[in-house]
């Protein structure tokens, strides 16, 4: 597969970045790629998004912009725009957003008044910082409430109900960020409807799989919607903040307030070569062969989540490692990177230990899936995966807060050398070879 990028000036003149690059490029090539926001953009996004379009200041919207010059810029900004109703059967799409939180927060101002309540699923339960964690803007400008999951990890609906007839939230945020169940966005509707909400799904992580009919699309029962665009919907690193026919019914200003509220409220000039490949990812995501991409996102994160004995009904897994010993996940993310394998640890829901030494691991199927892996492939996956953190037993974090720091330092030295790991390592490099990664030579 050729590069779709010359490096040759690069090369000769920035050696440092070029030979980081290269060695990033093993990395991914050699690796599994298994957080479950990450993917592999295509060679044509790679090509956009180094264009000569980082070039030009944009501020403002097609038509309507502070600098001159952006006759091209508005031709290819309102092809995005048009790409997106398209893809979602929407009246109304921005697509300026610099990334998901920048987004929310547009969303919010739009929607909001300062110290307005709004709700969201806790970070603990899965959520996103951004829909009221503690720190973030959403809890301190405004009055944060946030629901949670149950006992079997799944959104207490009754529980939320109760707590938005309480609060009266001006919006409701429908997202998540480490759930492996789907969402139900009629309930969620219902209960707006109740107490007045403004909903909005945060679809960021499973847009790919509402393109491919694996997941229930929002759009019939929100109001906006906001998705990144990276994920698995396998683009450039933005976002784009959408209408729905009920939204505008309920507020015709709404696509004005969310303009506003992007500039001068939250940004300036966008990233135009990142509006440029937003469009080439969805143009790809209009063709047929994207559904069947969605489609086996979904299978092979089931399969491996069965493997792994749990249950995925998207593209990730969370993995209690309880059973592996007390606050496990670090040592389970550390053990896999050097197995060659990249996740992430995380939070599990009632988490025993603490945020920052968790108790599970979060892991997806979106880049495995990019390079043409299949259910057959995830059971082999599994068994590494099973295998490697076999390795951490007996590497229990300590209770006392105080060693804990110290003690994971050792344990990555321990562990970097461990000869189990590092065969799998080598096996996982032989394995990738048979799956290219789109860009990479």
């Amino acid at each position: 597969m050729a590069n779709p990028i010359n490096y040759s000036a690069l090369k000769k003149n920035s050696p440092k970045i070029y030979s980081l690059i290269k060695k990033e490029e093993i990395r991914q090539k050699e690796g599994l790629e298994m957080i479950p926001s990450e993917n592999y953009v295509s060679a044509e996004v790679l090509q956009a998004l180094g264009s000569i379009l980082t070039n030009k200041y944009s501020e403002g919207f097609p038509g309507r912009r502070y600098y001159g010059g952006n006759e091209v810029i508005d031709e290819i900004e309102n092809y995005a725009i048009d790409l997106a109703k398209k893809l979602f059967s929407v009246p109304a799409a921005i697509v300026q957003p610099y990334s998901g939180s920048p987004a929310n927060l547009i969303i919010t101002m739009a929607v909001c008044e300062p110290k307005d309540v709004v709700m969201g699923l806790s970070l603990a339960s899965g959520g996103h910082l951004t829909h009221g964690a503690n720190l973030s803007f959403s809890s301190i400008f405004y009055k944060a409430v946030n629901y949670e999951v149950g006992k079997d990890w799944k959104i207490d609906f009754d529980a939320l109900e109760k707590l938005a007839i309480k609060h009266k939230p001006k919006l409701i945020w429908a997202g998540t960020t480490a759930y492996p169940f789907k969402l139900d966005y009629k309930k969620f509707r219902k209960i707006a409807d109740k107490v007045g909400a403004v909903l909005v799904a945060d679809c960021s992580h499973i847009t790919g799989l509402i393109i491919a009919g694996a997941h229930e699309s929002p759009v019939p029962y929100v109001d906006i919607i906001m998705t990144t665009t990276h994920k698995t919907l396998r683009g450039p690193r933005g976002a784009m903040i959408m209408v729905t026919d009920r939204g505008m019914k309920k507020d015709p200003e709404l696509k004005t307030k969310l303009e506003r509220a992007l500039i001068p409220g939250a940004q300036g000039g966008p990233h135009n070569h990142t509006t440029a490949a937003i469009a080439v990812c969805l143009e790809e995501a209009l063709k047929p062969s994207f559904k069947k991409y969605g489609e086996q996102i979904a299978k092979n994160a089931a399969v491996l989540a069965k493997e792994l004995g749990t249950i995925s009904e998207t593209h990730l897994v969370l993995l209690s490692l309880t059973d592996y010993g007390y606050g496990m996940g670090y040592q389970g993310q550390y053990a896999l990177e050097t197995a060659g394998i990249t996740v992430n640890k995380n939070s599990i829901p009632n988490e025993p230990v603490s945020p920052f030494y968790p108790s599970g691991i979060r892991l997806g199927t979106p880049a495995l899936t990019t390079r043409g892996m299949k259910e057959k492939e995830m059971v082999q996956i599994a068994a590494w995966i099973k295998e490697a953190l076999e390795e951490i037993r007996g590497h229990d974090t300590p209770k006392e807060k105080e060693q804990r720091a110290e003690y994971i330092r050792n344990f990555k030295k321990e562990i970097a050398g461990n000869k189990k790991l590092l065969r799998i390592k080598k096996e996982i490099a032989k394995f990738t070879e048979k799956f290219p990664v789109p860009g990479i030579d």
